[in-house]
């Protein structure tokens, strides 16, 4: 049975009917949970919450990164490390005072890597917003030294054109350098280090023993044709032009990355960490708007594929824009390195027009066999979804809040599974902990990471020996 459970009362149908239900009901007034309200599935239990630290709790939490016993959690303020070895009493270690927009972050070894999109006076945790327009302004990568995760320590900012929206860890295979492929978008005639057409992506090489040395070591063009052109047209009908990149995931031991480029998806060989090749280019005029992020399967033979239609800031996940938008894409990668589309998917629970919700991240959940993933929906919560039979993916369990009390405003960021547990980033709440008690993903709490960043994707082994590699 698949049962419904929400704020005490309980609905309980069986899962070919709710799955139908998701794919094909209309919308109905039932769907919209109150504010304050909750609602999950009977599969997914609420474990923990950490609000977010007094610090920085005036602004928005972002993205998550894992090592070890812990969760580093970005903020548009800076960002928090959580001990998650009791993932029942998680404790917040620290807390970095750093703003700049959106903080993404990855974690290698003892550093910490984050994005920052805004532009400010300068690199350090004490500047302010300063327009593009000035030659000096900076945007770029933050690096941390997190080895006294108690007291990380600001090591070194690498400046990159556009600044830096996303970016994705590939290391180099004798361990001695990461390389941090930057995506960065909207550029202008007016700002001196963001100008048009900007094509491409910067690469930062990291050099391990000596991160104070990272640097722009190229920046190739991926879109020698100017990619996808854009056509013009109003929210939310619209499709974007592709002007860089948004987010990259890259799946090193396969030798490919899949990069979400605003107009265009696309997929590369990146064997050559240091020249990214191009091997395929998809795009959708009818139905995307705005590719923001990807993620393979296991093997290596799909990619699902975001619409971040609306930006975040939208009203999605209603009748009027329907399951097609602001939804994820799955293509099957044919013989050849050819992308070939096969559906979408999109959560079916309609949510009240003050309540952001689009497509947005998410990873694998571990499953021998299946193709299972959990994903954020900013209000529109968190979704467990099968994706095996790529034509007919569904959803298999969730959990969501009803309205927050700023419209358009709320939500999670990015959801992802790690070590046994579900990890929500809440713009608001903080860090939300989820377990799910299925048999369909059981089998994943035998696999055991040491390390997780969602835009590179390790190869889990599927006997519960967890993901090789790391640092």
């Amino acid at each position: 049975m698949f049962t419904l459970r929400r704020s005490g009362r309980a609905l309980a149908v069986t899962g070919a009917a709710f799955v139908m239900a998701l794919s094909a009901a209309p919308a109905q007034a039932a769907d919209v949970l109150a504010p304050g309200e909750i609602a999950m599935s009977s599969n997914v239990t609420h474990v923990a919450n950490v609000p977010t630290p007094a610090s920085i709790a005036g602004t928005i939490n972002t993205d998550l990164a894992f090592q070890g016993d812990y969760a580093f959690m970005g903020n548009y303020g800076g960002f928090s490390i959580v001990n998650i070895k009791n993932p029942k009493k998680p404790q917040v270690v620290s807390s970095v005072v750093c703003p700049g927009s959106q903080m993404d972050m990855s974690v290698y070894g003892n550093l910490l890597i984050g994005s920052v999109d805004s532009s400010r006076n300068d690199d350090s945790c004490s500047s302010v917003t300063q327009s593009a327009a000035q030659k000096s302004s900076w945007e770029g990568l933050r690096i941390f030294d997190v080895s006294d995760k108690a007291n990380p320590r600001y090591v070194k900012s690498v400046e990159t054109a556009c600044g830096s929206h996303t970016h994705t860890l590939v290391p180099d295979k004798e361990g001695k350098n990461v390389y941090a492929y930057v995506s960065s978008y909207s550029p202008s005639d007016a700002f001196p280090d963001c100008q048009r057409p900007h094509d491409l992506i910067s690469i930062v090489k990291i050099p391990l023993d000596n991160p104070t040395a990272a640097s722009v070591v190229k920046a190739p063009v991926l879109f020698p044709d100017g990619g996808n052109p854009g056509d013009g047209q109003p929210y939310p009908n619209g499709t974007s032009a592709t002007t860089g990149c948004h987010d990259i995931t890259a799946y090193p031991s396969k030798g490919i990355a899949a990069g979400a480029c605003m107009g265009d998806g696309i997929l590369m060989d990146i064997k050559d960490p240091e020249n990214p090749q191009v091997i395929d280019v998809v795009r959708d005029d009818e139905n995307f708007a705005f590719w923001h992020s990807a993620t393979f399967n296991n093997d290596g033979t799909k990619v699902i594929f975001t619409d971040e239609l609306g930006g975040g800031g939208r009203a999605t996940c209603n009748e009027a824009i329907g399951p097609k938008r602001g939804a994820d894409a799955i293509y099957d990668i044919a013989p050849g390195n050819k992308l070939t589309f096969k559906s979408y998917f999109k959560i079916a629970r309609h949510q009240a027009d003050t309540e952001n919700c689009v497509a947005h991240n998410g990873s694998l959940i571990p499953v021998k066999g299946r193709d299972i993933m959990v994903q954020a929906w900013y209000q529109g919560g968190i979704s467990i979804w099968d994706f095996t039979d790529s034509a007919n993916p569904h959803e298999i369990g969730f959990f969501e809040r009803g309205p927050w009390s700023q419209p358009l405003n709320g939500g999670y960021w990015s959801a992802y599974y790690y070590n046994g547990y579900i990890y929500g980033s809440d713009f608001n709440l903080g860090l939300d902990v989820f377990k799910i008690n299925d048999p369909r993903t059981n089998q994943a709490n035998s696999v055991k990471m040491d390390i997780f960043n969602p835009q590179n994707q390790g190869e889990y082994a599927e006997h519960g020996k967890g993901v090789p590699g790391g640092r």
